[in-house]
């Protein structure tokens, strides 16, 4: 394969470099690795987590040809950030690409949003700060459909990332968000140039949801993320997390075919990065990773596949999901949570609670 721009000789393990694709990121001119490293498990998000582990792990993806890291403010409320920044020290700033958000903060649903351009400037000096760089590559929006309205995004916020843009402090603008449709109605609706959309939980085993919309993001020349390969921990041997909002019946079959995978000495969630690899669209798909022998764990699935056992079991739990499985999201659940919460107080039914 060719090397990227990212590849620092001196540092890089070229050998493993060059067995990685780097796909173009819309039209930003960025060729990224097919897969890349989230870190909302650089917190409590995901369970435990210790940062020397962290550390080893971003150190050897970057080295082994992972040139795109993903994480935001609200992971852990700012820890995944400083985490990341410790983790960062001694990598030469060319060898990657980092994307954090903006207007997603606080575990208190009063303070989790906040879509101006005050608070969206004050935060990419914090991001900054606890980052230890002088600028990010991408800078995204978090999670859109949360803003009191569209609108909001379009005339406020969206001209504040690119204000911040034109300053230096980041190169491209993103936006995230859960219904894919509202992703691309902002991109078709703004006046500013989106540059990628991080789409998560829509293009898995049980829900192909973004494949409808990706010829019009890329008639747009937005470039696409996809992330959340396991849904969140729907797809893995161990189940989702107790603030999982998908509904007892989704989580019911999931747990169908995990049961199954257990039954057969196999991992749901190496299937699950399995088949959002082998999907066509996005420029690279995002996955969690805190631990060295979680990476090791993808880079096998990334480069050798499925073996005979298990595609024969992928190929039996995506007939049991195309079969059974008769509703696949969860949309717009959090979101009339939150808003009911804002509107009339009570408990939030929410991501990370």
């Amino acid at each position: 394969m060719e090397l990227p721009e990212t590849f620092v000789r001196g540092f890089h393990d070229e050998n493993e470099v060059r067995k990685l694709k780097h796909n173009p990121l819309g039209t930003t001119g960025l060729r990224v690795s097919e897969l890349s490293l989230g870190t909302g498990g650089f917190s409590y998000f995901y369970g435990d987590y210790n940062v020397e582990e962290c550390k080893r792990t971003v150190h050897e993806a970057i080295k082994r040809g992972i040139n795109l890291i993903d994480t935001a403010p609200w992971y852990g409320h700012g820890v995944s950030e400083e985490i990341l920044g410790k983790c960062l020290e001694g990598i030469p700033r060319k060898a990657y690409y980092l994307a954090t958000k903006v207007c997603r903060y606080e575990k208190d649903p009063k303070l989790m949003f906040d879509f101006s351009a005050a608070k969206t400037k004050q935060s990419i000096d914090n991001s900054l700060k606890r980052l230890g760089l002088e600028y990010v590559d991408i800078l995204q929006i978090h999670d859109i459909e949360f803003a009191p309205s569209l609108d909001k995004v379009l005339t406020e916020t969206l001209p504040t990332v690119n204000e911040i843009v034109k300053s230096g402090k980041a190169r491209f603008v993103g936006i995230t968000g859960y219904p894919v449709s509202t992703l691309l109605e902002c991109v078709e609706k703004s006046s500013i140039k989106i540059n990628t959309v991080l789409s998560y939980c829509r293009l898995t085993m049980i829900d192909n949801t973004l494949n409808d919309f990706i010829p019009k993001f890329k008639a747009n020349s937005v470039g696409i993320i996809n992330a959340a390969a396991n849904s969140m921990g729907l797809l893995c041997n161990n189940g989702p997390p107790e603030w999982h909002p998908a509904s007892p019946y989704i989580k019911e079959i999931c747990k169908e075919a995990s049961d199954y995978c257990k039954e057969n000495d196999v991992e749901l969630g190496k299937l699950a990065v399995y088949h959002s690899l082998q999907q066509k669209g996005p420029g690279t798909v995002l996955v969690g990773m805190n631990t060295v022998k979680l990476l090791d764990y993808n880079f096998n699935v990334l480069l050798n596949g499925l073996s005979p056992k298990e595609m024969e079991v992928y190929e039996h739990v995506m007939k049991v999901f195309n079969t059974k499985l008769k509703e696949s999201h969860w949309e717009n659940v959090e979101l009339e949570s939150y808003w009911k919460t804002i509107k009339t107080g009570g408990s939030f039914t929410g991501f990370f609670k």
